[in-house]
């Protein structure tokens, strides 16, 4: 049993109300059952703490008065629920040992304490640290390096010379070091360009399921440190992204881009090849980067959703700005003569 004051211990902050109350699990606060521990990060949301069940709510001090039921006070409340919730989130079994149906190749070095599941291939010369989780049917590539504490899922691949830093977790399907798309126009046709560079995942990175994270061509495609790619992202070749930036689903970097450090990037955007954002650049869904960004920011460029009728009113006056941007400058040369 926890109760809201041993949580408040266990996170070094002060509670309010009841501190025998019994914590069991975390909920929202319209739907928070007895024993759930709820948060108010968006004081949108101050109605639902009149109708709410949950035994707990996180919140920060100066919204403490809107609520007379037991708090747990906090700056940063939806920071400290996520960690409330990892502290009651169900524990998957550890898989430990290597299946009997893997295979290893003799030159490879796995450290103790390292689980590798059925039907998983190692290559040569793979150096897996210790306490590294490897599920089902994974493949990784020869004179890879894993660092320790990393959580590789099923289906995962990783090609060769690929390095992966601490404590990564790889979800489903993803695939790193694939070749990137270096092509080269000759007279015939296409010719393909060796793509030789490496992979680099800093530590504690995540990456989505069927996230595909491309090889250098020549330099090597980076991540730093707290990187965290959602499901279905495509990141090009020579790609470098600074610590702890975040890209959401849908997302596409093209080759020899640089994004900086505590940036996020919405859901669908495109960032074209070769060009540089600095640090911390918030770039809204759907949009497409053109250009460099020199200046931290909020960046878009969708047109917001419209009735069909009025965007289809709207679709005609774009066709008709550059007629009307030339008969404006018309009329600005009759004015100045």
């Amino acid at each position: 049993m926890t109760t809201l004051s041993q949580l408040a211990s266990h996170f070094g902050l002060q509670y309010e109300g009841d501190g025998d109350v019994e914590i069991t699990h975390v909920g929202t606060l319209s739907s928070a059952a007895t024993g759930a521990i709820s948060f108010l990060s968006n004081s949108t949301y101050i109605k639902d703490l009149a109708s709410t069940a949950a035994s707990a709510v996180i919140m920060s001090s100066d919204l403490a008065s809107q609520y007379s039921g037991n708090k747990l006070i906090s700056d940063q409340p939806y920071v400290t629920f996520a960690r409330v919730a990892s502290f009651f989130a169900p524990r998957q079994p550890v898989q430990s040992g290597i299946h009997p149906k893997t295979d290893i190749d003799a030159t490879a070095e796995v450290a103790d304490n390292v689980g590798i599941g059925a039907y998983s291939v190692i290559g040569a010369n793979v150096k897996i640290a210790a306490d590294c989780r490897i599920a089902d049917r994974v493949s990784i590539g020869s004179n890879c390096i894993i660092e320790s504490g990393c959580e590789i899922k099923s289906g995962v691949i990783i090609e060769h010379n690929c390095h992966i830093g601490k404590n990564v977790i790889i979800h489903p399907g993803a695939i790193i070091g694939a070749d990137g798309f270096g092509l080269a126009r000759a007279s015939d046709g296409w010719l393909k360009i060796p793509q030789t560079g490496r992979v680099i995942i800093g530590n504690g990175c995540s990456i989505g399921a069927n996230t595909t994270i491309d090889r250098g061509a020549i330099d090597d495609t980076i991540l730093g440190d707290d990187v965290h790619l959602d499901n279905q992202i495509q990141i090009g070749h020579n790609v470098q992204i600074g610590a702890h930036t975040v890209i959401a689903g849908c997302a596409a970097v093209a080759g020899s881009a640089k994004i900086g450090a505590n940036c996020l990037i919405g859901g669908g955007a495109g960032v074209v090849g070769h060009i540089t954002v600095c640090d911390a650049v918030t770039i809204q869904a759907m949009a497409l980067v053109t250009g460099h960004i020199k200046k931290p920011g909020v960046y878009g460029s969708v047109a917001p959703l419209q009735e069909n009728a009025q965007w289809r009113k709207t679709a005609v006056r774009i066709k008709q700005l550059d007629d009307l941007a030339k008969r404006l400058k018309k009329l600005e040369r009759k004015i100045d003569d």
